[in-house]
């Protein structure tokens, strides 16, 4: 049995069901999406193998200037639309029904999002919006604020609304075409560089919140979880681990969806200001973005370096920092700030449990297409671009549009402005020092390097 709570307009699905030792894999969203994720590249592959393609399901509309071509492109590409629908359908309610939740109810509501997904590709495409930057995962979030504050969401259509579930599949996704090598040459650099922020950012969040301003001190980690690794998955895997109040929980994934909102267009506005180049403005973004989703909508707007030196820095530099920071508070929460622990110690199992496994479905991912590609002729690498990683872009583009959508249509003005300034303040300052460090650290240190990220993989 399940039930749905709402935390910081985020809707949580709640698993109440008894599970075994390994019903995990099969129950949890995580490992979904790396089924998921890792199922695609794997059919990818068997079709390519077999001269066959899973172009069909890589739909996109091309750019345009003038909206009367809008009509002609849909129709020239409604059956690829019908096909990608009921491919993602049947998939997705494959995962819900054996998660335990209503595919009617799932799918009543996921039409819906599918057509405002068309719709906001189709915004995406057209040439002035563009222009101002607002890609598609960008108005997907402008498009679901507007709709979640100024009108009514009917609630059949909540079951649909599972942010994390799309976000975690478009990364494992973004694995297959990010070569592994690339991690293993550049991925040191970004942890070193992505540690040394992360852990004063936390550390700032910390101190503020609990010195400065009284915070509860599990409340403060969360808050330092949130604003310092991964945004709402560690606000909600580190508030777990310290036992930290609901309402706390809440409240660190209220100033994750505010500042990643902010961020979306102040980081890129800033990066074309200053005039820093492609992979110098991703790796900001990365070290200084708090979700995924939307790091990846801002690193978009510049191309497959910002992408790349991005994913480095949010992916390989800091989320899969999670279970570490969560078995390492889960302890200290336990023999220091609990004072009244009902349960036993925190063992080794705590990081695995906590670890987010839709970061190692990204590595797999990555691994395999390193596996695939290594060594081939250009004739071949082109081949495969076309049959393998072109669709999977789109596919992953999909994907994020989908959890961009449901982080504006879950986003209530009202409930953000209610959390007090207290854990505002803590948070914000913590921005502060995370936004200035990562500029000092993407482009005055390591600037140089992070602008020759595509050269260094390629020698």
């Amino acid at each position: 049995m399940t039930h749905n709570t709402k935390k910081g307009g985020i809707h949580v699905q709640a698993q109440t069901r008894k599970t075994s030792k390994f019903s995990n894999l099969w129950l949890k969203e995580d490992y979904w999406a790396v089924w998921i994720g890792l199922g695609t590249i794997l059919i990818a592959l068997l079709f390519y193998k077999l001269g066959g393609s899973i172009a069909p399901l890589g739909v996109g509309f091309e750019s345009f200037d003038n909206f009367s071509v809008v009509p002609g492109q849909f129709i020239g590409l409604l059956p690829k639309l019908i096909l990608l629908y009921i491919v993602l359908s049947i998939v997705f309610s494959i995962a819900i029904k054996i998660m335990g939740h209503s595919i009617p109810q799932f799918m009543k509501g996921f039409t819906l999002l599918y057509v405002m997904a068309i719709i906001v590709q189709i915004l995406g495409s057209w040439n002035p919006a563009k222009a101002l930057n607002l890609e598609a995962p960008v108005l997907a979030l402008i498009i679901g604020m507007l709709i979640g504050n100024f009108g009514k969401i009917p609630e059949w259509f909540d079951a649909a609304l599972r942010t994390e579930f799309y976000v975690k599949i478009g990364i494992v996704l973004m694995g297959a075409t990010l070569p592994f090598t690339l991690i293993l040459r550049s991925g040191p650099v970004a942890f070193l560089q992505a540690t040394f922020i992360a852990v004063s950012t936390f550390l700032t969040i910390y101190f503020v919140g609990t010195r400065i301003f009284g915070l509860d001190k599990r409340f403060a980690a969360t808050l330092g979880a949130g604003g310092s690794i991964c945004g709402v998955s560690a606000s909600i895997a580190i508030g777990s681990s310290v036992n930290a109040e609901k309402n706390h929980v809440s409240v660190s994934i209220s100033m994750v969806v505010v500042w990643a909102t902010i961020m979306v267009f102040l980081l890129p506005a800033l990066s074309h200001l200053l005039g820093l180049t492609q992979g110098e403005a991703g790796a900001w973004i990365g070290t200084s973005e708090f979700a995924d989703a939307a790091g990846i909508a801002a690193a978009a707007q510049f191309g497959d370096a910002g992408i790349t030196s991005f994913t480095l820095m949010k992916v390989v530099g800091r989320d899969m920092f999670v279970g570490i920071w969560a078995f390492i508070l889960a302890i200290i929460s336990v023999t220091k700030w609990e004072t009244h622990a009902d349960g036993a110690k925190p063992n080794a199992g705590v990081i695995w449990e906590r670890f987010p496994k839709f970061v190692l479905g990204f590595f797999i991912a990555s691994f395999i297409m390193t596996a695939v590609t290594v060594g081939i002729t250009p004739e071949v690498n082109e081949a495969i671009n076309a049959a393998i990683i072109g669709p999977i872009k789109s596919l992953r583009t999909w994907a994020f549009v989908f959890c961009f959508l449901c982080i504006g249509l879950t986003t209530r003005f009202k409930e953000l402005a209610a959390v007090g300034m207290k854990p505002v303040g803590a948070f914000s300052i913590g921005v502060a020092v995370n936004v200035l460090l990562g500029f000092l650290f993407s482009v005055i240190l390591l600037g140089h390097y992070w602008t020759n990220i595509t050269q260094v993989f390629a020698g």
